[in-house]
């Protein structure tokens, strides 16, 4: 319960208290449909919990109490529809939020992030990353410390996205390729522990970016209602994948799985970091493909930023589209592998191969069902990833999760 004073007569109070305690177990699944917009209004809350109006009421009126949805006060009913009007569920706008933070190539950010996936509040970025973690790690949460003084919102918990595998149950950040940071990184602990030197409640978590921006896809974007969701994304370096099943992540045994950038697309490509040639992560990343165009990247803006812009402004070029072209064709080899194997009923795309998609979306389709078993018998559905920022929405999921697991017990915490 809230513990705020129930204005209502005794016996209209006891029996609502009473419908909240048949459905205490369902705050946590609530709260969950609302954060995902799947019950917009409290009569499909009512019948995706399987309860009674009266339950579902009360329910919804605990998770306004504690300050996490709002619950219009007048029902309505959409234009033309028939039945009892419902009453419209919404995030609390003044409600708690997560902090959010991700490091990559090109520097880090820190953002405030609240239920529904919407971003409140972003630090300015910083766009050079030091070797030592920790310098890194500090920076990034005084930042967001910053931001939530200056909000005076409650924070849940912390989220941290990296380039990196994060190994389980010990949070170690096993392949920092690209970030000059010693393999086997502790950043779990590093990260929790400037939290808590910041004065930052809540729990802290850390995760790899593209899993983290696929699980917030799945809940808030292009993902949304897909059973098998696979998401492939080229960041400012390298290629990364992820695996959504049944609306949770598919990490494997240690938190290793889906490392799709060392899939062998070209056997006599560019040497990769792995040890082995010709991998996704080296033939269809961001400076793969200022390689193939014909350019020597300059330091004075990402490389990522570099790619988006040759393609978006140049694409007509023949050096341009020659070698985006071969770039969809690498990464259409590494998909139509995957769909064999995985089988999933939807693929996204973020990063520069969001833009590839835009840039030549029939010839991206075309490779993956010429070289899948499953995509010659009707294809699989490749779309861009829909969210901005989404490994920032997705760290912060990762905060969001005991919440949703449990509201009263996480903000009592």
């Amino acid at each position: 319960m809230s513990g705020k004073a129930d204005p209502r007569p005794a016996g209209e109070g006891t029996t609502s208290r009473t419908r909240l305690d048949r459905g205490r177990g369902a705050l946590g699944p609530a709260l969950e449909l609302v954060h995902t917009g799947r019950a917009p209004t409290r009569a499909v809350l009512t019948a995706e919990l399987g309860v009674t109006r009266a339950t579902a009421g009360a329910v919804a009126a605990e998770l306004e109490a504690l300050g996490l949805i709002r619950v219009d006060a007048r029902p309505g009913a959409a234009a033309g529809s028939q039945g009892r009007p419902s009453h419209r569920l919404e995030i609390a706008e003044e409600g708690p939020v997560a902090l959010a933070a991700q490091v990559h190539a090109d520097g880090f950010r820190a953002a405030l992030v609240g239920l529904g996936g919407r971003i409140v509040a972003t630090a300015p970025g910083c766009e050079t990353v030091d070797a030592d973690p920790a310098k890194v790690l500090g920076s990034v949460v005084d930042a967001g410390a910053r931001l939530l003084r200056e909000t005076g919102l409650r924070c849940v918990g912390a989220g941290l996205a990296v380039p990196s595998a994060v190994a389980e149950p010990e949070g170690l950040a096993l392949n920092p390729l690209h970030l000059a940071w010693p393999v086997g990184a502790p950043v779990r602990r590093i990260f929790a522990e400037r939290v808590r030197e910041a004065g930052i409640t809540g729990p802290a978590f850390a995760g790899n970016d593209v899993n983290l921006a696929a699980l917030a896809e799945h809940r808030h974007g292009a993902g949304r209602g897909a059973r098998d969701l696979l998401c492939v994304a080229t960041g400012h370096r390298g290629v990364g994948g992820a695996l959504v099943l049944d609306g949770r992540l598919h990490t494997g045994s240690s938190g290793l799985a889906l490392e799709v950038g060392h899939l062998t697309v070209n056997p006599e490509g560019r040497p990769c970091h792995c040890g082995s040639r010709g991998c996704l992560d080296v033939e269809a990343d961001p400076l793969a493909f200022l390689t193939a165009a014909g350019l020597d990247p300059g330091p004075e803006v990402s490389l990522l930023q570099q790619a988006h812009d040759l393609i978006r402004g140049h694409y007509d070029t023949p050096s341009v589209r020659a070698a985006a072209e071969t770039l969809i064709d690498r990464l259409g080899l590494g998909l139509a592998g995957l769909v064999n194997i995985l089988n999933p009923d939807r693929i996204i795309l973020g990063g520069l191969h969001r833009t590839l998609l835009d840039a030549d979306p029939d010839r991206l389709r075309a490779v993956v069902a010429g070289r899948s078993l499953w995509g010659q018998s009707g294809g699989v559905p490749i779309l861009a990833c829909g969210l901005d920022h989404n490994s920032l929405v997705g760290a912060a999921e990762l905060a969001w999760q005991p919440v949703l697991d449990d509201p009263l017990a996480a903000l009592a915490a």
